[in-house]
């Protein structure tokens, strides 16, 4: 990966955060590319990082083996065709971050022969905590592959789905879920405060509570309901919160909270990705 000459399409945050990882990692800044329409952009990353701004997307592609397609979904398709002269020049792989954007229409939009490779990161990425499932299409290699993961674990942790149909169920867990963490954190600030806590006091409680979970969990062998039921002690205080939280369908209010998240990313890709933009 130190080799490699990769190109941004679009400076922004997650640009930024992968840039940033990238470079932690061992990448030299001069063999990054960041094309972005903002000038302030620009010599923001040029200032920051050392690597190259450019406005002309197609510039910058033409001088990567990998070019990251780092757009809003709005703009996935005027940002495709402005590099597709860069893909029919000379083999390249492309790394979607496009949201929703499906791997048919960019390869519609750069060439049927295009290796590409989707991606759904979270927001921890911007903080090198993120979650990332990639899926890749017939025409990535092995190498291309490690590749694009390599790149992706610069900011968190990777993993691969073989159906790409399965990103929209990703899209709803993976990358909405830091918002409904953040609502349920909110909620228990909220409550703390309510029975009489300083709001300082119940705002880092609450966060490192949130750290201290998740990390048991992360480095724990056991399922979630078994680490649930070791601090549920029958007849103590936990047991009581967990009971109401069930008579009120916290279970059943997460599935359909997925659901509905999962049908508008495929609404949104339909929207974005198909011939009515």
């Amino acid at each position: 990966m130190k080799n490699v000459d990769i190109a941004f399409i679009g400076g922004g945050n997650m640009a930024r955060s992968l840039i940033g990882g990238l470079i932690a990692d061992g990448v030299e800044p001069q063999r990054i590319w960041v094309a972005d329409p903002d000038p302030a952009t620009l010599r923001g990353h040029e200032t920051h990082f050392g690597v190259h701004g450019i406005s002309d997307n197609h510039e910058a592609a033409s001088r990567a083996q990998v070019i990251v397609l780092a757009v809003k979904p709005q703009a996935a398709k005027a940002a495709a065709a402005s590099v597709a002269q860069a893909f029919s020049a000379r083999p390249a792989l492309l790394i979607s971050v496009a949201a929703g954007i499906r791997e048919q229409h960019l390869r519609a939009w750069l060439g049927e022969q295009t290796a590409i490779v989707r991606c759904m990161p979270n927001t921890p990425a911007l903080v090198g905590s993120g979650a990332t499932a990639l899926f890749a299409n017939a025409k990535v290699t092995r190498e291309q592959k490690d590749l694009a993961e390599s790149i992706l674990r610069a900011v968190g942790m990777t993993l691969w789905v073989d159906d790409e149909g399965l990103m929209d169920a990703v899209t709803a867990l993976s990358g909405s879920g830091p918002a409904y963490f953040f609502l349920v954190m909110e909620a228990m600030e909220q409550a703390g405060r309510a029975l009489g806590l300083p709001q300082t006091t119940a705002r880092l409680l609450t966060l490192q509570t949130a750290f201290g979970a998740a990390k048991m969990a992360l480095e724990s062998t056991e399922e979630l309901a078994a680490l649930r039921r070791r601090v549920t002690s029958p007849g103590g205080t936990t047991e009581q919160a967990i009971k109401v939280l069930e008579e009120h369908g916290l279970a059943a209010s997460f599935e359909q909270a997925l659901r509905a998240a999962q049908r508008r990313s495929v609404e949104l890709a339909e929207m974005f990705g198909g011939d009515k933009q």
